[in-house]
C-alpha cells in the first residue's frame, strides 16, 4: 500500500510544521509532500526547505479560492491536510472535497477560547485573563466554522497563579510538540489514540 500523503498548511514560524516534517521522516507509512504557506516572508518557508520538503507559497487571494487548493492538493495526490499555525479560513469547497481529512491544532481546550481571532497569544492572554485553572490543546477535524469541527483529542496543562503569556505558551508548545504528530499518525492509520 502507498504511503499516506500529507500537505501541511502554515502561516508563521513553523515550529509545529517542522516538528511534523521531522517526525514523519521516520515514518514508513506517512509522507509530508509539501508545505503550503500564504505569507511571503514566513520563517516556515526556509525551515521546511532546509528539511528537504517542497514549499508552495501563494497569496491570500489564491488561498481564498477552494478550487485552487483542491487542484494544488490533487496534483500532489494529497490524502490529508494538516493545519499547523495556518491563519486563514478554509474555503467551503475545499472542506467539502476533503471532508474528514483536514486536521487542525488549536491552543486551548475547545470549545473554550476558540473562534475567529483566537490564535496564538490571543488565546493564552484570554485564558490568563479569565483565571481558568487549566488550558491545553485540541486536535480536531475542520468544518465550515472556526474551531467547531469534531474533536479528535485534547491534552491539558495546569495554569498556575503567576503564569504569564510566555509561560503558558511554553506549556502549550510542549503539548503540541509531543502529541500533535502522534495524534495525526493514529488518525490517519485509524488506530486508537491511546
Amino acid at each position: 500500500m502507498d504511503n499516506a500523503k500529507i500537505a501541511v498548511f502554515a502561516s508563521g514560524n513553523g515550529t509545529n510544521a517542522v516538528n511534523l516534517i521531522k517526525y514523519f521522516k521516520k515514518s514508513n507509512a506517512i509522507d509530508v509532500v509539501f508545505v503550503f504557506c500564504n505569507v511571503q516572508q514566513a520563517p516556515v518557508i526556509d525551515l521546511a526547505l532546509e528539511e528537504g520538503v517542497k514549499v508552495i507559497v501563494k497569496d491570500n487571494q489564491f488561498a481564498a479560492k477552494g478550487e485552487n487548493l483542491i487542484e494544488m492538493c490533487r496534483s500532489h495526490q494529497v490524502d490529508y491536510i494538516v493545519l499547523a499555525g495556518y491563519l486563514r479560513l478554509i474555503p467551503e469547497e475545499f472542506i467539502d472535497q476533503y471532508q474528514g481529512k483536514i486536521i487542525n491544532l488549536h491552543p486551548s481546550i475547545l470549545p473554550d477560547f476558540g473562534g475567529k481571532g483566537m490564535y496564538g497569544n490571543f488565546v493564552h492572554r484570554a485564558v490568563i485573563e479569565n483565571k481558568v485553572s487549566y488550558s491545553g490543546i485540541t486536535i480536531h477535524f475542520v468544518d465550515k466554522e472556526f474551531d467547531k469541527g469534531s474533536i479528535i483529542a485534547q491534552f491539558r496543562c495546569h495554569v498556575h497563579e503567576g503564569d504569564d503569556v510566555d509561560a503558558l505558551r511554553q506549556k502549550i508548545s510542549v503539548l503540541e510538540q509531543v502529541y500533535f504528530p502522534i495524534v495525526i499518525e493514529k488518525t490517519i492509520q485509524h488506530a486508537s489514540i491511546f
